[in-house]
């Protein structure tokens, strides 16, 4: 690096120039002048560097990653090394560029007329796009290449990304467009096509480290290896957010910055306390979790920061159980490796994948919430509950074995081992709520309800898939009996037994909701469950099938043959019987008149 590594030669130097020139951030100060510069990013400089040395200059470049990788910086990079000369002015396109040329030093201060940087954030419009292509058609006024810089592109309109394709597409040989963006997504697909891509990905946290450690020497300032990774690690892979907290950071202090002064900035938990509180968690030591993270609230932790570093470990505890590389990780402080080590063997993939989940939703409810601290403390005490619940295959081996319901106090603690943990004061309640749900309810769960209290002979017995649909009407279920009426198929009825094959519009849970239902109005485990085969018409076809035949029937009789014939056109539309009707076991409404006597009084209704 030349120009780019110039900061790093001589901090005196630049202590003097900044007093002169007026205090610049340390992101601008340092920003790489060439490719030697750009930390992170070897295969983008690789390719560049070969495709500038073999003469392949492409005429579009879309630049895309997340913020503070380097995307305008490359912009810039590739307009130096586009326009360099040399300096003895007579040199062509390089990787290298000489820094010493007009070009090269009026690029590195903004002014070089022939590279035009334009904002797409702030000029998005159709107009701003016209005024460019018109001066693509000019000639540079003194440089090689008239360069054109749009950062976030994704900003420009449907309108004006349109109007620049057929420039993009066949620009003059004198004109490169470089695009810059954090959403690739938005960019249409035809101008991609049209330009060559280049991902920037993520700095890694050991680059930016070492990175930083060198700026901070450069610009005299003492900090120590655990800050620098502090830092490294808040930036998430961005250069320029490092350094911005880098710049704070030399600001706070006027000697060594350590660790627990860009803690104290950054707002974030002590490592240790956050183990402790991790650990905690997992005793389901209440008490003990809510005051620790009081006691990290007042010495300036964020409420969110904390879940967030608790969802990281979380995350390195399940990488930890699968493979134990983490464990062995360099980068990883020895406290918290062995703390690892020692946890590992009793948390399974189920507990990890479920702390998981209630974390990350108990962050956004931190973030939402208007005390943050208020929702932080819900969630752990919703997490040390939860070390109680069974995993989903315990609690199906529990229900299949007979034992759905715990006997209390059968564990002595709330802690999450390597079955799920299994027992413990919470698995009762927990079980009942999952049989009030699922298909195989066990009597023993919970017999507290009303119905069950009375004796059996007092309770309802469905004797056939009739009586269960007109149970549903009479205890007012009236959804769930018009789903059984008219999108239900019966394959299979026995007393405490249903087979059935689900309509379209039978919702999933059908089968569940029925069981449920039932085992509460007769006191009986009742086995609702969906079948393959095709099954019986619906009650509601039945219904229609009947009264099709009784018109037919009623059509053929004597007396409604001879008004027909006199009132042509007319026709049978619904047959009523005139005799007492005898409910039907297995109806779910009154049944249809039946007409098996002819001798039968009829009363037709003639259209």
């Amino acid at each position: 690096m030349q120009d780019g590594q110039e900061p790093f030669a001589s901090s005196s130097a630049q202590a003097q120039q900044g007093a002169a020139e007026g205090y610049r951030v340390l992101a601008r100060k340092y920003r790489p002048r060439d490719f030697s510069g750009l930390i992170g990013q070897e295969a983008l400089v690789r390719t560049l560097r070969n495709a500038i040395a073999q003469g392949r200059l492409a005429h579009g470049f879309m630049l895309t990653g997340v913020r503070g990788v380097g995307k305008t910086t490359t912009a810039r990079i590739l307009a130096r090394c586009f326009n360099c000369v040399g300096p003895d002015g007579q040199g062509g396109p390089t990787a290298e560029p000489c820094g010493q040329c007009d070009h090269c030093r009026a690029i590195a201060e903004d002014r070089h007329v022939d590279v035009i940087e334009m904002d797409a954030a702030s000029r998005t419009g159709i107009d701003d796009i016209r005024e460019l292509i018109d001066g693509v058609r000019y000639r540079p006024v003194g440089a090689r290449y008239k360069v054109y810089i749009i950062d976030e592109v994704h900003m420009l309109s449907e309108k004006a990304f349109n109007a620049l394709l057929k420039t993009l597409e066949e620009p003059p040989e004198h004109v490169k467009f470089i695009f810059a963006t954090t959403e690739i997504r938005k960019v249409p697909v035809t101008v991609l096509s049209r330009c060559q891509r280049f991902d920037l990905r993520r700095i890694g946290a050991e680059e930016l480290t070492g990175y930083f450690l060198k700026i901070a020497a450069a610009e005299g300032a003492k900090i120590t290896e655990g800050a620098a990774a502090m830092i490294a690690r808040a930036a998430d892979g961005s250069a320029r957010d490092g350094l911005s907290l880098l710049d704070q950071a030399i600001a706070l202090s006027h000697g060594e910055i350590d660790a627990a002064q860009v803690r104290d900035m950054l707002g974030l938990a002590d490592r240790t306390q956050l183990i402790d509180l991790y650990d905690d968690v997992l005793k389901g030591k209440a008490a003990e979790a809510l005051q620790r993270l009081q006691t990290m609230h007042q010495a300036g932790a964020d409420a969110a920061i904390v879940l967030q570093d608790m969802l990281e470990l979380t995350h390195w505890l399940t990488r930890a159980k699968i493979t134990p590389e983490p464990l062995s990780d360099p980068a990883t402080p020895e406290a918290e490796r062995a703390w690892g080590a020692k946890v590992t063997p009793d948390l399974s993939i189920p507990v990890l994948a479920r702390l998981w989940q209630m974390l990350l939703k108990g962050l956004g409810e931190v973030q939402a919430a208007p005390q943050p601290l208020a929702a932080a403390e819900m969630v752990l005490i919703r997490l040390m509950h939860a070390a109680n619940m069974p995993d989903p295959a315990d609690l199906v081996r529990r229900l299949s074995d007979g034992n759905g319901a715990a006997a209390p106090g059968s564990a002595s603690g709330p802690r999450m081992n390597g079955d799920g943990a299994r027992g413990g004061p919470a698995s009762a309640p927990r079980l009942q709520t999952q049989q009030q749900i699922a298909p195989q309810p066990t009597p023993q769960a919970a017999p507290s309800a009303a119905p069950r209290t009375a004796p059996q002979a007092a309770l309802p017995q469905p004797q056939s898939f009739g009586d269960v649909v007109a149970l549903f009407h009479a205890r007012r279920e009236a959804i769930l009996a018009a789903h059984l009426q008219n999108d239900v198929h019966l394959v299979q009825f026995e007393i405490g037994r249903i087979d059935f094959r689900p309509g379209e519009r039978a919702p999933s849970n059908l089968p569940n909701r029925v069981a449920a239902c039932l085992a509460e109005w007769t006191g009986k485990r009742w086995l609702v469950s969906v079948s393959a085969q095709a099954g019986e018409m619906t009650l509601k076809e039945q219904a229609a099938e009947l009264a099709r035949a009784q018109r037919e029937e009623a059509a053929r009789h004597p007396l409604v043959q001879a008004v027909l014939q006199a009132f042509p056109g007319a026709s049978v539309d619904e047959v009523r019987s005139l005799a007492p009707e005898q409910p039907a076991a297995d109806a779910t409404m009154p049944a249809p008149g039946d007409l098996s006597g002819v001798d039968e009084p009829i009363e037709d209704e003639i259209a």
